[in-house]
């Protein structure tokens, strides 16, 4: 049965020990182009989606320079500055687009730097609340990487520091250079392969922040499709409700571009997922996958 709709049904996550979001986010990729190039082809149903949002109290919004590149935070920035009180947006650095279908590494001190000045302007921001290396750079030295970041923190340009699709052993290097609030690694019901860092995460008192929830193969889909239908809930929603049960260091930032869509997964906050069907998907065996 799922409840009220609204986010903070879900209940709260603090941040840092000074930010207290609800424990259901909004991934802003997909309210780029397609293949998260240039504008959405329907702008005002864009910025729509994002204004519903912040009515559904979700009030934890993450996104990237790299989305759109660019599309993403200029829309945010459109759609909702000034923020409501209490909205945090969290935003990321790391990763850059030559063109459609192009992702490449760039984590130097010198784009860090340019990349958050970029993002403040976007998101008509002074401060970026949460901002976090996209993914660790080879070329570069992940140590430099951290540095320019808590350097940033020092000149108040970054309230908070935080990491994605990265290792237990990146973590343990940052948090000696710098305190991290949050990781934001791939995870689901069917795709645990970062367990052992949402553990860590747990012990640490760091949120866990999981994208794409609904990876698998066809026998884990099964297994969803099986559940959803005894909820009368929809595949997406039990993915999320799963990852809200697994711990309460989860923090799950399901995206969309369409309204309707959002409300549906903002539902899941009030989805009550039975021990027994918890434990049923939990079961599932993860396929093998890889990992970039």
């Amino acid at each position: 049965m799922i409840k009220e709709l609204n986010a903070a049904v879900a209940g709260t996550i603090t941040l840092g020990g000074d930010l207290i979001v609800n424990r259901l986010g909004y991934g802003a990729m997909r309210v780029t182009g397609p293949g998260i190039w240039g504008p959405p082809q329907d702008r005002a149903g864009a910025i729509a989606t994002l204004r519903r949002v912040v009515e559904l109290g979700v009030n934890f919004i993450d996104t990237a320079d790299s989305y759109g590149p660019y599309v993403s935070e200029e829309l945010i920035g459109e759609a909702l500055a000034p923020y409501k009180n209490g909205v945090v947006i969290a935003t990321k650095a790391g990763w850059e687009r030559p063109g459609p279908g192009q992702w490449t590494h760039n984590a130097s001190p010198k784009h860090l730097r340019e990349a958050l000045e970029g993002s403040l302007k976007r998101l008509r921001l002074e401060r970026i609340d949460v901002f976090q290396l996209h993914t660790p750079d080879l070329a570069v030295s992940f140590d430099a990487s951290m540095e320019t970041l808590a350097q940033l923190q020092q000149e108040g340009k970054i309230r908070h520091v935080a990491l994605s699709n990265v290792t237990k052993e990146h973590i343990e290097r940052a948090r000696k250079i710098v305190p991290i609030v949050s990781v934001q690694n791939r995870y689901g019901f069917a795709d645990r392969e970062w367990d052992y860092v949402l553990d860590y995460c747990e012990r640490n008192g760091i949120a866990f922040v999981p994208w794409a929830p609904l990876s698998g193969g066809r026998k884990a889909h099964e297994v969803l499709e099986s559940v959803a239908s005894k909820l009368n809930a929809t595949p997406q929603q039990v993915a999320i409700a799963w990852l809200l049960k697994r711990s309460r260091i989860v923090l799950p930032i399901p995206g969309t571009s369409s309204v309707k869509h959002l409300e549906e997964n903002v539902a899941a906050a009030g989805l009550e997922l039975p021990d027994a069907e918890f434990q049923k998907l939990s079961a599932v065996t993860p396929p093998a996958v890889s990992y970039r």
